[in-house]
């Protein structure tokens, strides 16, 4: 069996990434008035960035069912299954909609992945699966896998201002509002599919330090992990945190990526967060 692998833009893998590991990317929509942007192919995250200061903060869409469709379809002359790995259903719909998807092709079996999480940490388990099918596992098998991979995966953010996530209904208005009377930089993180607070912290350096104590507690016992820190246009600041966490943890693999155009526009410019997951075994 010949195993394709899908995920969608909020994974935001790097391109050399996905053509490295054949993995095909479906596009979440940013619409700014009457543009429509496919995210990762129209927009970047830096141009992205740039936009919204001088623009209204766009709304987003989650790709249309026939664009699932005639993916899978055209996936189906090569290949007998697809796993498509999907940013948390409790955020969008866009799970569910590959999901609508796959009862509407022939000759091919796709299997939805719910990766209960975003960004990298979501790229995470695409690059997995894909990994994994470019040695013939078969789709069953990958996506055992990757249900064991989520017993490990973690991700924890901050962002320097609420008002982004409750304008876009990720978060009640009552947090936001508390959030934000107090000046606090909460730490978030997604609990059963949704994003909620998981401490009220101060100030963002104590927001920082925390997630390194959360990350310290699981890789202390010295298993191989790979980390990403997200960055929401603060790129060298990343930098920075991964030379100091790199020299501290070597047991882990650290990588940059960042809060695209799709979860920027809810979570806001000058967000930060860190993921990790267990490493595959050889």
């Amino acid at each position: 069996m010949k195993t394709a692998v899908v995920t969608d833009s909020t994974a935001y893998i790097p391109k050399d990434v996905r053509d490295k590991w054949n993995i095909h990317m479906i596009p979440l929509h940013v619409i700014f008035g009457n543009e429509v942007y496919q995210e990762e192919i129209d927009i970047s995250w830096s141009q992205f960035y740039d936009e919204v200061k001088t623009k209204a903060l766009p709304t987003t869409s989650q790709p249309p069912i026939g664009q699932f469709v005639e993916l899978f379809e055209n996936l189906s002359k090569e290949y007998d299954a697809v796993i498509c790995v999907h940013l948390s259903s409790g955020i969008s719909g866009t799970f569910q909609g590959a999901n609508a998807a796959s009862t509407m092709v022939e000759g091919i079996v796709v299997y939805p992945f719910d990766s209960e999480i975003s960004c990298m940490v979501q790229g995470f388990y695409a690059i997995e699966a894909a990994k994994l099918a470019s040695r013939g596992k078969d789709a069953a098998s990958i996506m055992d896998r990757l249900e064991e991979l989520k017993k490990t995966a973690r991700a924890y953010f901050m962002v320097d201002d609420l008002q982004h996530l409750q304008r876009g209904g990720r978060l009640s208005s009552a947090q936001a509002f508390i959030g934000s009377l107090l000046q606090v930089k909460p730490l978030l993180h997604f609990d059963n599919k949704v994003i909620v607070p998981f401490e009220k912290i101060r100030t963002r350096k104590k927001a920082m330090n925390r997630m390194v104590d959360l990350l310290s507690e699981d890789v202390s016992g010295g298993s191989e992990y790979q980390a990403v820190i997200i960055h929401a246009n603060r790129e060298e600041a990343a930098k920075e945190w991964r030379d100091e966490l790199a020299a501290r943890y070597p047991n882990v693999e650290f990588s940059i990526g960042y809060f695209g155009a799709v979860i920027g526009t809810h979570l806001g410019e000058g967000s930060m967060g860190l993921g990790w997951m267990k490493k595959l075994e050889k």
